[in-house]
């Protein structure tokens, strides 16, 4: 069986891809542009993800795609039309690609989908399911949601074996964004206001879900199946950060800080949604993958956190 992971440079593709090649799995890298990094696996340069992406070559011969490629959400978009520019990637690229796939008797697609689909929080303690109904929030959210649906169209249409894969946030060694701010402030000993934070957030390490994502390309159950997964072990912010700050050698510096307070800040500086995700609730209800598919998380939250943290640790040596 041959797959081909899209976004195979990214911080999860590039992570399948190496554990495919570890498991004896060939595995075709689909890239944007030469310049890429992966030196492990078949490459095939696709360019541009839209409506009209050429992907013959890169699906010759292949059994499964699993599809990572996407404009991802970003903090603050500068696009004039935000929905729209996701919309051509996310929904427009996804389509095509899973008809061309369809067209030369790929079998199965899995779609890395978002949990923002659900939405964005959760409150008094309650998980999102895959029972729930949509509530995506921001443009992002609404084109995973819309690709989601489209697929399920396809998959009618054709008989390709469509899987749905909604992962809350994805740390590991490498990570970027909020979470590899949050380990640079850690490594600086500067202090935080978050020690009286009491949320629950769910976590996935990258190891368990590019485990889940070869789990549900190939379990005969998976087909027509949404899926949430996460490590299933929910963990507040102030617990978070005091895990981390311990793994890097460098104790979390945090004091009291009453929330209201803090979510003033955040209006106030234009970064309402950052402290949002620092103070709310967001808990993802994994059971499902574990019940249908025998699914269980390699790696524990411990282990994921304190791997990432070393990564960290020696980058910054």
């Amino acid at each position: 069986m041959k797959f081909l992971v899209t976004g195979a440079s990214g911080f999860v593709g590039s992570a399948l891809c190496t554990e495919l090649s570890q498991r004896g799995q060939p595995v075709r890298a689909a890239l944007r542009s030469a310049n890429a990094g992966l030196n492990d696996c078949e490459r095939e340069v696709v360019g541009a993800i839209n409506g009209e992406t050429d992907w013959s070559a890169a699906l010759c011969g292949v059994s499964a795609v699993i599809h990572l490629a996407a404009r991802v959400h970003v903090m603050q978009d500068a696009s004039a039309d935000p929905l729209s520019e996701f919309r051509r990637v996310n929904v427009a690229g996804t389509e095509h690609l899973a008809r061309q796939a369809a067209a030369v008797d790929v079998k199965r697609f899995v779609y890395v989908s978002s949990i923002k689909v659900n939405g964005e929080a959760t409150q008094g303690g309650e998980k999102f399911t895959e029972e729930d109904m949509s509530a995506p929030q921001d443009p992002y959210g609404i084109s995973k949601c819309e690709a989601e649906q489209v697929l399920h169209e396809v998959a009618e249409e054709t008989g390709l074996e469509v899987v749905i894969v909604r992962p809350p946030l994805v740390y590991g060694a490498g990570v970027k964004g909020n979470f590899a701010q949050m380990l640079k402030v850690l490594d600086r000993g500067l202090p935080l206001p978050l020690a009286t934070v009491n949320n629950r957030r769910s976590l996935v390490y990258v190891g368990n879900l590019v485990d889940a994502l070869i789990l549900c390309a190939t379990h005969p159950a998976a087909v027509g199946q949404t899926y949430l997964v996460s490590d299933g072990e929910d963990v507040s912010t102030s617990e978070l950060l005091r895990q981390l700050g311990a793994s890097m050698g460098h104790p979390a510096r945090l004091f009291a800080c009453p929330a209201v307070l803090l979510r003033l800040a955040g209006r106030l500086t234009g970064k309402a949604e950052q402290i949002e995700r620092l103070l709310g609730s967001l808990q993802v209800d994994s059971s499902k993958i574990r019940r249908e598919l025998g699914w269980i998380p390699p790696f524990t939250l411990e282990s994921g956190l304190r791997t990432t943290a070393e990564c960290q640790r020696a980058t910054l040596a």
